[in-house]
């Protein structure tokens, strides 16, 4: 069963902390986007691979740091690097690319900021690790979910992301961790979510 957006939200938050101090290209990226993909309740081995070969047109070779046939190219790069060099160097891979193969996103990170490149829509999102609960949706399509635009509800959606946040991070210091503290954040983000329904008003 598909997870809710709010069960993503608070795994976004405890994925955030977990790899808060993540820098190195070569020996983290893996596991990385392992744990990427499990904060929206899928198994990247299910629909991603690592270090696929691509011959560029420049009769050059390269590796995709993490591809997904027809939606994602992932380009990781460690801390501080140029996210624009970057970019070119996914769209270099995307133009090599057998039409059928081409992805809808492409995604750039030096694990601190996400870069994530709509080539549809023709838009970018930018965000810090430690945002990214304020902004899992624009990831929707890792759940099979289609994109929406998200107008009178946004301001609402991100304030409680980053209310989450903190308090996500004030109790993990308190060392009140793992699955009780994701089960606890989840009930505390529904009750936050619910008055819109008039869920708690009392009956007659």
């Amino acid at each position: 069963m598909r997870l809710s957006w709010n069960e993503v939200r608070v795994r976004a938050a405890t994925f955030a902390d977990e790899w808060s101090n993540a820098v190195r290209e070569t020996s983290e990226t893996h596991s990385f986007y392992n744990a990427f993909f499990r904060v929206f309740g899928v198994e990247r081995r299910s629909v991603a691979r690592y270090e696929e070969h691509v011959a560029k047109l420049d009769n050059s070779s390269g590796f995709i740091d993490l591809f997904w046939p027809g939606v994602l190219i992932v380009e990781q790069k460690s801390a501080g690097r140029d996210l624009s060099k970057a970019y070119g160097q996914a769209g270099e891979y995307f133009d090599a690319l057998k039409e059928r193969d081409r992805p809808r996103y492409i995604l750039v990170s030096d694990f601190q900021t996400f870069e994530l490149h709509d080539l549809d829509e023709r838009t970018e999102v930018r965000s810090s690790l430690k945002d990214l609960p304020a902004h899992v949706e624009h990831f929707g399509f890792i759940l099979g979910v289609q994109k929406r635009t998200f107008r009178d509800q946004d301001p609402a959606n991100i304030k409680a992301a980053e209310l989450v946040g903190r308090l996500h991070d004030a109790l993990h210091a308190a060392n009140y961790r793992g699955h009780d503290l994701e089960r606890f954040l989840v009930r505390i983000v529904f009750c936050l979510f619910a008055d819109d329904t008039g869920i708690f008003e009392p009956r007659d």
